[in-house]
């Protein structure tokens, strides 16, 4: 029997990007396979260069990290102090600048991981020409994403509005601003 009640329609749920899907799978396959290339290289030399190899790469990452957190420090006191005598900014940018390092860090941060995977990759981004093309292209990828969000998304979500009334039912609306009025 029913009442002739409509049943309550509700929106549809967005689809989950395909990082959210894939991330935690990629993490998983990852782990497993720095395992398992840790077993392999213990198998094949020994357990004791398995570990001074990690231990290595852990004192090698602390290192790197702690002299780019120096340089990064050092930069932005330069900035402060350049702002400060009120100079003009000419010529900041020098070889060797802050834009290299983020990718100092996480080199850093990938070589105190354990893991051959990790350290290998972590050595990667510590060689200056594949730092350059590497922030090249993540500025890149960072501006057209940027060129792609529609102007007005932001805005948008701000001027909808959604009531719920004690009953459970929705109502959906929009919100109008009286220029002419003060409150």
């Amino acid at each position: 029997m029913t009442t002739g009640a409509p049943t309550p329609t509700y929106p549809a749920r967005p689809r989950r990007s395909r990082l959210r899907t894939f991330l935690p799978l990629g993490v998983a396959a990852w782990l497993v396979l720095e395992i398992w290339l840790l077993t392999m290289v213990a198998g094949a030399a020994s357990g004791f260069l398995v570990f001074l190899l990690l231990v290595a790469g852990f004192v090698l990452g602390s290192v790197v990290i702690k002299r780019a957190g120096r340089r990064a420090f050092r930069n932005l006191t330069e900035t402060l102090q350049q702002q400060q005598s009120d100079m003009p900014a000419v010529g900041t940018a020098r070889p060797g600048g802050s834009e290299g390092n983020g990718l100092l860090m996480l080199g850093g941060l990938l070589l105190m991981l354990p893991g051959l995977i990790s350290d290998a990759v972590g050595l990667l981004l510590l060689i200056p020409p594949l730092q350059k093309a590497i922030s090249r292209y993540a500025e890149r990828t960072f501006e057209r994403k940027l060129r792609e969000a529609t102007p007005g998304t932001l805005g948008d979500a701000f001027q909808q509005a959604r009531i719920r009334r004690p009953d459970g039912k929705v109502v959906q609306g929009e919100v109008v601003r009286d220029e002419g009025t003060s409150n």
